[in-house]
């Protein structure tokens, strides 16, 4: 099961969603009632996401636990948590036969079956693999529309056709002018007559005589 930002403080008889982080406390919402206060240093907070149960082998995360309680009820809840103690080790341990007798107290088998029920009766018992696919379902939709990136080439393409089109004209442009200014710079024909038009003579002046 995903446990992630659910937390129990000890003493409280519910658990808590994580809220915000204070400088000296964590903002904590009430999962039964919705309200919201700030739980102090002093107060013993841990987050389910963080506890394992001892086992004869390795440690068994609780998330782990509650996908077994999950199986063996089939999805439906499990039992109280008020029963006798002897009913509640039994039944513990058709969940987890390994499960470490000496170090697993029937307060822990109480709690974790009382979580159990909280989560399940809130509708918040989700498996990993469930949560994993929706958030990457989620990632999935953060990308950018297909209509932004589709053909993308063919777009750069015709920007770059157009922009060769105006840089060709340029380039004409300025070759015309420096046809011009080379032709006036060698003593030719004046623009007049790069344009057609008849070139005005200027008469020469008369020689002074000595």
């Amino acid at each position: 099961m995903n446990l992630k930002d659910i937390l129990a403080i000890s003493g409280e008889g519910t658990l808590f969603k994580f809220i915000a982080q204070g400088k000296n406390a964590v903002i904590v919402e009430n999962l039964e009632t919705g309200r919201r206060f700030s739980a102090g240093a002093q107060a013993r907070v841990s987050a389910l996401d963080e506890i394992s149960i001892f086992t004869t082998g390795e440690d068994m995360p609780l998330g782990k636990v509650m996908d077994l309680l999950w199986e063996k009820e089939n999805g439906g809840e499990v039992i109280s948590h008020r029963l006798p103690d002897p009913e509640l080790k039994d039944y513990f341990a058709g969940v987890l036969p390994d499960y470490d007798r000496d170090r697993v107290y029937t307060s822990d088998i109480k709690k974790v079956l009382h979580w159990y029920n909280i989560l399940h009766g809130l509708g918040m018992l989700v498996k990993e693999e469930e949560s994993q696919a929706d958030d990457a379902e989620a990632a999935g939709t953060g990308k950018e529309p297909e209509a932004e990136v589709k053909n993308p080439e063919g777009k750069k393409a015709g920007r770059k056709k157009s922009d060769d089109k105006d840089e060709a004209g340029k380039a004409k442009g300025k070759g015309a002018a420096a046809g011009k200014k080379s032709t006036a710079d060698a003593g030719g024909p004046s623009d007049d007559a790069a344009s057609g038009q008849p070139a005005e003579e200027t008469p020469a002046e008369p020689e002074k005589e000595s």
